[in-house]
């Protein structure tokens, strides 16, 4: 047996461990040919398929899906086998391809598992609510029109003692429903214009008409306060995350350090980053669209 030929057999062997050997308890749910199909199969199938199985398809109904595409792909490959594309030397490469995307998964998975911890999720927790400055952040509502002379009119009435929510839902492009409440913001995520107006105001004050790109604004602050970080349950799940992702980038980190790399002087470059981009401060959807939509 050739060099290539052992190679192209142990990289088999060690697929089908991987995805076609089954533990004693699994439960063979069709054969195709001699070859089993089992529940875990499926499992393995749906992990792999993800988001591609079609949403509607739950329960029996799913699991029959899984194992049809099971069925078919086993009958194909078995045809693939019988025209000898194995011996084909692309094959051999992308069979390597795939047993090692599959062993590196294996391990970034289990590094992952091993270090989230309840003490390294809390020390990232910490860490993270330690790095949070509090920043100030208000509750407004706003009126959006197309000319000052609407802006005025609009002001005009809410002076006079008319409810500003009432107005808003009456005249406003923004938010009308809600009253043009914008909910609680930072002066970061709104434009400059309009958050140098607003977080002047103390709350229960209404500003004079303010231009924007969108059009003229009329605001009112309901409130006022400092953010906090949020509690730990609320963002166990992201912090979890964090935790996996620092675990394996250390890993890789690691090994580039531990291993000898040479590229040729064929090998791709990435090219060098682009030049910092100002900080993004387009508005949130509902503070301020453009002109012409409601």
């Amino acid at each position: 047996m050739t060099t290539t030929k052992k190679a192209l057999g142990l990289a088999f062997i060690c697929l089908s461990a991987l995805f076609l050997a089954a533990p004693a308890a699994a439960e063979v749910l069709a054969t195709v040919n001699g070859t089993e199909i089992t529940d875990a199969d499926l499992k393995i199938a749906a992990e792999d398929l993800g988001s591609s199985i079609p949403q509607q398809l739950q329960g029996k109904a799913r699991d029959a899906y899984l194992l049809d595409y099971l069925i078919d792909s086993e009958l194909v490959a078995q045809k693939a086998e019988a025209d000898k594309l194995d011996q084909d030397p692309d094959f051999a490469k992308r069979l390597a391809y795939y047993r090692g995307k599959v062993l590196a998964e294996a391990l970034l998975g289990k590094v992952a598992k091993d270090a989230i911890t309840p003490e390294k999720l809390q020390q990232a927790y910490d860490a993270a609510a330690k790095a949070q400055k509090p920043e100030t952040e208000i509750h407004a509502r706003h009126i959006l029109v197309d000319t000052q002379a609407e802006a005025e009119a609009a002001l005009k009435r809410i002076k006079a003692g008319e409810d500003f929510a009432k107005v808003a839902k009456e005249v406003s492009k923004d938010a009308a429903d809600q009253g043009g409440d914008l909910g609680w913001f930072t002066k970061d995520r709104m434009i400059p214009e309009f958050a140098d107006a607003a977080f002047k105001l103390n709350p229960g004050e209404v500003s004079e008409p303010v231009k924007t790109q969108f059009g003229w604004h009329i605001i009112k602050v309901e409130g006022k306060r400092q953010t906090t970080f949020p509690p730990f349950d609320q963002v166990k799940g992201q912090v979890e995350a964090f935790v996996a992702q620092q675990a394996q980038a250390e890993l890789i980190e690691q090994l580039h350090k531990d291993a000898t790399i040479v590229r040729s002087d064929s090998a791709p470059v990435a090219p060098a980053a682009p030049d910092a981009q100002p900080a993004d401060q387009t508005p949130p959807a509902n503070a301020a669209p453009p002109a012409g939509n409601k």
